[in-house]
């Protein structure tokens, strides 16, 4: 860590902090004694153990609380104190363990925020596990996208969700998820660009113009593409489908749609929806974000 081999320190020496998912507060100390442990452990004086408790407080909005004990507190204000015990050691790395698993929606958010400003205002590298992929798109600089132990994707968050290397990445990182269909390689043009049919889509061929790999005209292939990402058309190649189920969320909205032939796919639409189950759309994919897989889900 910062040059330092820190294999062989005792974990006290590595100047690491850790916030776990249950909190793991003392029921019977007070929140400044529970921000406060660690340095008296440490051998700290009292006044500059106040001093440092006090600015975690205050970083934190936990100087009302300072005299409660953890029982007196509310999920979110608990996990703070859990922060702000991790915070006055002054680490040089965070480990956060799946911190907010444990509140409700709304604190989930709050305390989010919390920490987005917290990272901010520290300057400190936090590594964040968390299986909330809403917690990763928005706080994560980078997000290491891990699978059955191995590492499936490393990447900023944009980048992971624009350029997926895997179907799993794809599929895991997005809501609603990305549209997936089989599909076949039926004409190659210039370098990145092919056209692709989907049986159960239409019978004609889409652009992809994001191909990595060179591909061969027949080959079998998984197509990919986000609900953003498909735009109603009135020219050009198209699939029919009829609209079967429209979630309103207000300013957006998503309309789950079938083809003749059976496929399903989800489609964003902005602003007031207008759709109406059973109603008729043309759509087609934006070739510039239609993504090519393999069958054994490696991207093209």
């Amino acid at each position: 860590m910062g040059g330092t081999d820190v294999t062989d320190l005792p974990p006290v020496k590595r100047k690491i902090a850790m916030v776990f998912q249950n909190y793991a507060l003392y029921p019977h100390m007070t929140v400044a004694d529970n921000i406060g442990f660690g340095l008296r452990i440490a051998g700290m004086d009292k006044a500059r153990r106040k001093q440092k408790v006090l600015e975690a407080a205050r970083l934190l909005q936990l100087e009302p609380y300072l005299d409660r004990r953890p029982k007196a507190l509310s999920g979110g204000q608990r996990q703070r104190v859990a922060i702000g015990r991790a915070i006055v050691k002054a680490p040089e790395l965070f480990l956060f363990d799946e911190p907010l698993s444990n509140l409700d929606a709304e604190l989930r958010f709050q305390t989010r925020l919390e920490i987005a400003r917290l990272h901010k205002d520290l300057g400190t590298t936090m590594i964040y596990v968390t299986h909330d992929q809403v917690e990763a798109m928005t706080l994560a600089d980078r997000i290491v996208v891990l699978r059955e132990g191995g590492i499936e994707q490393i990447g900023t968050p944009m980048q992971l969700y624009l350029e997926p290397d895997s179907m799993f990445v794809a599929g895991f990182i997005g809501s609603p998820k990305m549209n997936f269909l089989e599909g076949t390689i039926s004409s190659v043009g210039e370098s990145g660009s092919a056209w692709i049919t989907a049986s159960k889509l239409s019978p004609h061929a889409f652009e992809c113009r994001t191909l990595r790999k060179v591909v061969e005209v027949g080959t079998e292939v998984i197509l990919g593409v986000r609900p953003e990402h498909i735009e109603e058309t009135a020219t050009g190649p198209s699939f029919e489908c009829r609209t079967a189920i429209v979630e309103q969320l207000g300013s957006l909205s998503y309309a789950y749609v079938e083809t003749a032939a059976g496929a399903r796919l989800s489609v964003e639409r902005r602003g007031i929806a207008r759709e109406q189950p059973g109603n008729r759309l043309l759509l087609r994919p934006h070739p510039d974000r239609l993504l090519a897989f393999s069958r054994s889900g490696v991207r093209l």
